[in-house]
């Protein structure tokens, strides 16, 4: 059992990279938070669909939803929000792989917020993993060597971006994590799809109805680009089904760490389409995040 939440994370991180590219190519269209609104406006028929299936095929009934539940998923789902609005303004700023790199700070912050708020410590294996990953991150995140990137990379509005993007993601991961605790007995999967869909729902109530009162265009914007836009729902149900799945299969602290590997994916996609070659600084932090995640995966 405890290399499902490998693989669901795994799972998870694919779908995410997937949907991160379909939502940046929809910022200038419908601008940021209009393409961050796309991933839980057109993510809820796919969860309620999730939520559907899953209940034809496990022989469970409707969870017992308490007050802290939602207390926990409102938690989750407003970092998860601002979180994601952040990245793409980061990924705007500079682009596609060192928005996500940025992003990934979140790990060290979701240890810190974890042990405060659900009293889980994370293991020196996953202290160790974090601490390797998070730098290669910091080496994948230094800017080329070239004229207009002298400043340092830390300083900037894309690193702060990229860091506000770090702190929504772990308190995310908490609030996940805590209201998945609240449903002893139920199902992983089962958990993952309810909280996907609830936390979607109160995600597009939000945000959408902040669009219709200050940006009605950036609305309009998402209709009219309605394929890219379910590429973009669909990609972003998937991944939050996995890692909802995952918060309830292990603590979040390893979630989060392990969710590292998307930079991975993002570098892959980058390079691919681009088809640039890494130079060293950037071969040397893939190799450190590759051996962070190797050494959390060796002890799950």
């Amino acid at each position: 059992m405890a290399w499902l939440w490998v693989a669901t994370v795994l799972w998870a991180a694919l779908a995410q990279t997937a949907r991160n590219a379909a939502q940046r190519s929809l910022v200038a269209q419908a601008g940021t938070l209009g393409a961050t609104l796309v991933r839980f406006l057109y993510g809820i028929p796919f969860a309620a669909v999730a939520v559907w299936v899953l209940h034809l095929l496990t022989p469970a009934p409707v969870p017992a939803f308490g007050g802290s539940y939602f207390a926990w998923l409102a938690l989750g789902a407003a970092g998860q929000l601002a979180a994601t609005a952040f990245m793409l303004a980061a990924m705007k700023e500079r682009n596609f792989v060192i928005g996500v790199a940025y992003s990934k700070t979140d790990a060290l912050q979701v240890a810190a917020f974890g042990a405060l708020f659900l009293r889980e410590l994370p293991g020196w294996a996953t202290l160790l993993a974090m601490a390797l990953a998070t730098a290669g991150v910091v080496l994948l995140s230094l800017p080329a060597r070239s004229a207009d990137a002298a400043a340092p990379a830390w300083t900037g509005r894309a690193a702060l971006l990229g860091l506000a993007s770090g702190a929504g993601f772990a308190l995310s991961a908490v609030g996940y994590r805590g209201a998945s605790l609240q449903l002893p007995g139920v199902p992983a999967w089962l958990i993952g799809a309810w909280g996907v869909l609830f936390a979607q729902i109160l995600q597009t109530v939000v945000l959408g109805g902040w669009l219709a009162w200050r940006s009605p265009s950036a609305l309009r914007a998402t209709v009219s680009a309605w394929r890219i836009s379910l590429v973009a729902g669909a990609a972003g149900a998937l991944a939050s089904l996995g890692w909802f799945t995952a918060f309830a299969l292990t603590t979040a602290a390893n979630v989060r760490t392990l969710g590292m590997v998307e930079v991975v994916f993002s570098y892959l996609v980058s390079r691919r389409l681009m088809r640039e070659k890494l130079s060293r600084t950037e071969q040397g932090g893939l190799a450190l995040v590759a051996a962070g995640l190797l050494c959390l995966g060796l002890q799950a």
